[in-house]
């Protein structure tokens, strides 16, 4: 009697250590595909945030631009700016056309 309850026992202890390793690995997959989602995500957060940085505002593109370019940038008026269009037929310079998008 007294070697049927030591085996059971260690029966009971060896299924109980394998059903929560088993869980443990489990769940540490799905924190490890968390981390993952999370990285991607402070990628993208980070990539946008710099783009919102540099493209907020004309005075932030002013400001950047006297930082680091000091002269080498005019600004034009957007009735200035023409676009050269390529086509079989000929080349011409168009007026460049700002259009609401709906």
């Amino acid at each position: 009697m007294k070697k049927l309850f030591l085996a059971f026992t260690i029966i009971a202890l060896v299924s109980t250590t394998a059903i929560i390793k088993n869980t443990t690995k489990n769940i540490e997959d799905q924190i490890f595909a968390y981390k993952e989602s999370v990285r991607v995500l402070k990628s993208d957060l980070e990539n946008i945030q710099l783009e919102y940085d540099y493209l907020s505002s004309a005075e932030k593109l002013l400001e950047y631009q006297s930082l680091y370019f000091d002269d080498q940038l005019v600004q034009k008026k957007i009735e200035d700016i023409k676009l050269y269009n390529i086509s079989k037929d000929s080349n011409k310079f168009e007026n460049y056309k700002i259009t609401k998008e709906k």
